[in-house]
């Protein structure tokens, strides 16, 4: 059976099988995904997002998502309108923003599944730990970029795949959530096919800009 990458709609070839995952490789973006037969139901998916740590007083949870947070106060004042996308349960970069005056606006399709606040417009929209969620990549990061204004930052974080890493002892790949893993070149074949003005990586935190 022939397998079309979600994102660029390439040909993809089988990267890694095992008892119970099977992720495939698109040549042309780099992009790594699950096989969609394997996806879970929503209702398992989402009672693995409730297993994840969700605290978010707690400071291991809170430091991880630090660069984020500076990343907006270095380039956003508080009255910036912010948008939280795929906040999850525990929604811990809006409560360490909004403990320095921010607002951000929460959206999750599971938890805060309001879809009006996908109509507005933002000058920033966090996406934490959430892209490697997406079965639809390309149609996802197109309604992130029409929902900025001109000017405006996307900041995701996620685990990017690179060739030192080896996959088959990857934690990453193990939760059966992550169904699309992103290389550097896969984030670069969304800024330029969706039209970002520029995109920057830093380690996890990956930035893109609109024109």
């Amino acid at each position: 059976m022939q397998h079309l990458c979600p994102l660029c709609n390439g040909v993809a070839i089988s990267f890694y099988k095992d008892k119970k995952r099977h992720y495939l490789h698109c040549e042309i973006c780099s992009g790594i995904f699950l096989d969609p037969e394997l996806r879970l139901t929503p209702e398992n998916e989402k009672s693995r997002y409730l297993r994840h740590n969700n605290d978010i007083k707690d400071p291991g949870y809170q430091q991880y998502m630090q660069p984020v947070v500076d990343a907006i106060e270095k380039n956003f004042k508080s009255e910036s309108k912010g948008l939280d996308y795929g906040a999850g349960p525990g929604p811990v970069v809006a409560y360490m923003l909004e403990n320095k005056g921010y607002n951000l606006i929460l959206f999750d399709p599971f938890f805060y599944p309001s879809k009006e606040v996908l109509a507005s417009k933002y000058d920033y929209i966090t996406c934490t730990e959430v892209i490697e969620h997406f079965y639809n990549p390309l149609q996802e990061f197109k309604k992130l970029h029409e929902m900025l204004l001109p000017g405006g930052r996307l900041f995701c974080m996620t685990n990017i795949f690179s060739s030192e890493i080896n996959f088959s002892k990857w934690h990453y790949k193990n939760d059966m959530t992550h169904v699309f893993i992103y290389a550097a070149k896969t984030l670069a074949f969304i800024a330029e096919t969706i039209g970002f003005k520029d995109i920057t990586i830093d380690d996890k935190l990956i930035t893109f800009t609109k024109a």
